[in-house]
C-alpha cells in the first residue's frame, strides 16, 4: 500500500527532528525560530494528547501501539477509498507511531515545536506527530461535514 509512505514520511521527519532537538538543546531551552510566531522549546511529555496525564507511560504505549494497529488494519481493508480518506488515515496512523516511539523508547513524548503571536503563546508544545495527527484529523473532519454522504467518502477517485 502506497499511501504508507505518509505515515513512514511523518515517522522519519518526526525522530529525526526530535533526535536533532535532543542533541542541541537542554531540557526547557528555548530558541526564537521566527521571531515571536515560532520557537523550538525542548520539552518532555509524560502526558497524553495535549499533556493530559490520568495514567501511566505504558497505558499510554500500550494505547498507541493498539489504536496504530487498528489503523494499519482499517487501512488495509479501506485500500479502495478515495485518496483524501486514506491519507488522514495514514497520517494519523504515522503521528501515532511516531509518539508510540518515544514512549517505548523514553517513556515520554518529546514535544519542541511552540507557537505564538505577540505575547499570547499556544498552550501546548508540540511535535511532528501531532502535526500529523491533527492534519489526518481535519482532513477526516472536512470530509465528514463537506461529502454528502459515507459512500462519497469511502468511494475509489
Amino acid at each position: 500500500m502506497a499511501i504508507l509512505f505518509f505515515s513512514l514520511l511523518i515517522v522519519v521527519l518526526d525522530q529525526f527532528s526530535k533526535l536533532l532537538i535532543k542533541s542541541r538543546f537542554n531540557l526547557h531551552e528555548t530558541y526564537q525560530v521566527f521571531g515571536n510566531l515560532l520557537h523550538f522549546t525542548y520539552v518532555q511529555n509524560p502526558g497524553i494528547a495535549f499533556g493530559i496525564h490520568f495514567s501511566n507511560k505504558w497505558f499510554y504505549a500500550l494505547f498507541a501501539a493498539v489504536a496504530s494497529v487498528a489503523l494499519l488494519i482499517y487501512l488495509y481493508r479501506m485500500r479502495a477509498a478515495r485518496f483524501s480518506f486514506r491519507l488522514a488515515l495514514a497520517l494519523i496512523l504515522g503521528g501515532a507511531i511516531g509518539n508510540l516511539i518515544d514512549r517505548v523508547t523514553h517513556g515520554e513524548v518529546v514535544d519542541f515545536i511552540e507557537i505564538g503571536f505577540a505575547a499570547w503563546r499556544w498552550p501546548f508544545i508540540f511535535n511532528i506527530a501531532d502535526i500529523g495527527v491533527t492534519l489526518g484529523m481535519i482532513i477526516l473532519i472536512g470530509l465528514t461535514l463537506f461529502e454528502k454522504d459515507e459512500k462519497e467518502i469511502l468511494k475509489s477517485e
